[in-house]
């Protein structure tokens, strides 16, 4: 049995087998039921659109019956431990999801829990987000190996954070664009340039978006406000203002650049919405492929 908490859980070989095979079911080639007769429980202690909607349509496009348990709907939103809800929920279902807070919580779900704990997303972490988007990169490009991705904003969020190790992992070349103070956690920066030392990826990190766009084929942003964080929105506005992805930031590629968002995106503050609505955006299919790498992920650690 396997976990899904981080994308350093896999080797880059398995990593492009989850993706080679998100491929296969997207385009209709794989049409196999793996979860037949298996329950996968997704609890969401934070809420979500796309989390939700493309875990539960990919269990039950799988054969599987999906089983929501938000917050208020099981125990552990009122007082009982971790560790007894994974071992309650281990004699229920063949697999987790969980979307929660503390990247903690997740772990400790996946160490008590005796079946595959896939990781929906933690305030440190957010890898089938970034495997959507290396699927969508790979879709458009026809490689990873090379591609330079520039993530503008937060650069301490789960969406940096996953990026840097995500591309380390498939070899391609990542900068990160933050203002002074919001650049990324040196724990999970340091994991990637260690991955990076093995497979060949440049990874950068810098003060100056348009040093950092310089050659991008991907520039990659996210909110500036996230959940948790409501009572520092009026001060992040100020301090990520000269870091907003608008025409005259993608036009410093020197590169016909995609732009990419995990959304829910707020239109006028991280990106105009002239860039979001563009021929560049592929924001759209981003969001459909959760649908198809997340059924990848389920088939091969659930479905077996």
């Amino acid at each position: 049995m396997k976990d899904f908490l981080t994308i350093n859980d896999f080797t880059s070989e398995e990593l492009f087998d989850f993706i080679k095979l998100a491929e296969e079911m997207k385009n209709g080639v794989y049409t196999k039921k793996p979860l037949a007769d298996k329950k996968v429980a997704l609890i969401f202690e934070k809420s979500s659109t796309r989390t939700r909607v493309s875990f539960e349509v990919g269990v039950y496009e799988l054969g599987g019956y999906p089983l929501f348990l938000s917050k208020d709907d099981i125990q552990l939103g009122r007082g009982e431990s971790i560790k007894d809800t994974a071992r309650t929920l281990s004699r229920y279902v063949d697999g987790i999801m969980l979307r929660t807070f503390e990247h903690y919580r997740l772990e400790e779900l996946a160490r008590c829990a005796s079946i595959p704990v896939i990781n929906g997303l933690t305030d440190d972490l957010h890898p089938c987000q970034v495997m959507a988007d290396v699927l969508t990169i790979y879709e458009k490009f026809g490689k990873l190996k090379g591609v330079k991705v520039v993530f503008i904003g937060d650069g301490n969020n789960n969406m940096a954070h996953s990026w840097v190790i995500g591309a380390a992992k498939f070899g391609m070349d990542i900068a990160v664009a933050s203002p002074k103070g919001y650049e990324c956690d040196e724990k999970y920066l340091n994991e990637a340039r260690n991955i990076a030392s093995e497979t060949g990826s440049n990874i950068l990190q810098t003060n100056d978006p348009f040093v950092a766009v310089k050659g991008a084929d991907v520039i990659y942003t996210d909110v500036w406000t996230s959940m948790g964080q409501e009572s520092e929105a009026v001060s992040r506005k100020e301090k990520f203002a000269d870091f907003q992805v608008n025409r005259k930031l993608m036009e410093n590629t020197g590169k016909n650049t995609i732009f990419m968002h995990c959304l829910p995106a707020h239109l006028g503050e991280e990106v105009t919405e002239d860039v979001f609505e563009s021929e560049a955006s592929v924001v759209f299919d981003e969001a459909e492929n959760r649908l198809h790498i997340q059924k990848a992920i389920m088939a091969k650690l659930i479905g077996g």
